[in-house]
């Protein structure tokens, strides 16, 4: 899979205060990338510069072999872009928009109609083609952004925050749609939402206070979790003290955390120490104390709890 998209220490600067800073990564065809960050991390900023809408301070984009600062132009040929918030032409319908972005892609004649009708078909916006958009839903209005991104079969899709307002089927789809495109494309989702990326990305970046903190798919980010190999156990309440007791002085077991009770059944995760494999272990007490289980389960790492740590609480870009 050859690279189609090659960030080079892309820099932005906003008078004193760098809102990116010095990003490097490419992305492949065939992969999805998640670009993750807090809201206000320099997600949004990055993403316009790669597209041509902002310009670096320094660094460069480089698109199917384009530099984005010497030819902005040739750039967004190859590339589909759904901006933050899908601005639209609220007083055109879906065909008037989709018509309008085909003549400004400079799609005539049958690659015209085919993009078009590809475009809705995917996107299924039949049942609101010829209904003012400013009528719509922020959903339908989302998936009109989504199809003006496709339209012109673009080498490279950039998308930011692209299931913000749908609901669950809706994004179901997106998601299915995104896996299918990706098989000869490079795809960048920028987002903030975690289940995004666990959902269709192959690999995440994210950007925390406009730097690069991590790289790695989301298997290997989970392991950075201090849930790693902890073991989650479901029980009646009245064995919580038993488990502890049970667990009493076992060197690779942490601690115990407590979760909500769901009527008589407590949730108590057993944190693992430096994500030691502890199953067995749990397991084994438990069967020599009696101690009835409802569920016991091992976890995998939660991506929000290394996103907590890797990024802390900011606030302030774009």
């Amino acid at each position: 899979m050859g690279t189609m998209l090659e960030i080079q220490g892309l820099t932005k600067q906003f008078g004193q205060f760098t809102a990116v800073d010095n990003i490097s990564f490419s992305v492949a065809s065939g992969e999805v990338l998640g670009f993750l960050g807090p809201n206000g991390s320099g997600k949004s900023t990055t993403m316009k510069m790669v597209t041509g809408f902002l310009s670096p301070t320094s660094g460069t984009a480089l698109v199917c072999g384009q530099d984005v600062t010497r030819d902005p132009i040739a750039v967004k040929r190859h590339i589909g872009y759904l901006p933050e918030g899908a601005p639209l032409y609220e007083d055109m319908t879906p065909s008037g928009m989709l018509s309008f972005i085909a003549d400004v892609r400079g799609l005539s004649g049958a690659d015209r109609r085919n993009g078009i009708d590809n475009a809705v078909n995917r996107l299924q916006l039949d049942e609101v083609f010829n209904q003012q958009i400013g009528t719509l839903s922020k959903g339908f209005k989302r998936r009109v952004g989504l199809a003006q991104a496709i339209l012109h079969d673009p080498d490279v899709l950039i998308l930011d925050e692209p299931t913000d307002g749908l609901d669950p089927n809706q994004k179901h789809h997106v998601r299915e749609l995104i896996a299918e495109m990706s098989k000869d494309k490079a795809i960048v989702i920028s987002t903030h939402v975690l289940e995004e990326v666990d959902a269709v990305c192959a690999r995440a970046i994210v950007i925390a206070r406009g730097k690069m903190v991590a790289d790695g798919t989301p298997a290997e980010l989970e392991r950075r979790s201090s849930y790693y190999n902890a073991v989650s156990v479901r029980l009646h309440r009245d064995h919580v003290d038993g488990l502890r007791n049970a667990l009493d002085g076992i060197g690779d077991i942490e601690r115990l955390e407590t979760g909500e009770d769901q009527g008589d059944i407590a949730h108590v995760v057993v944190m693992s120490r430096n994500g030691a494999t502890i199953i067995d272990t749990v397991n084994a007490r438990m069967k020599d104390r009696s101690i009835a289980i409802e569920q016991l389960y091992v976890e995998r790492g939660r991506l929000e709890d290394v996103f907590r740590q890797i990024t802390g609480d900011e606030q302030g870009r774009t």
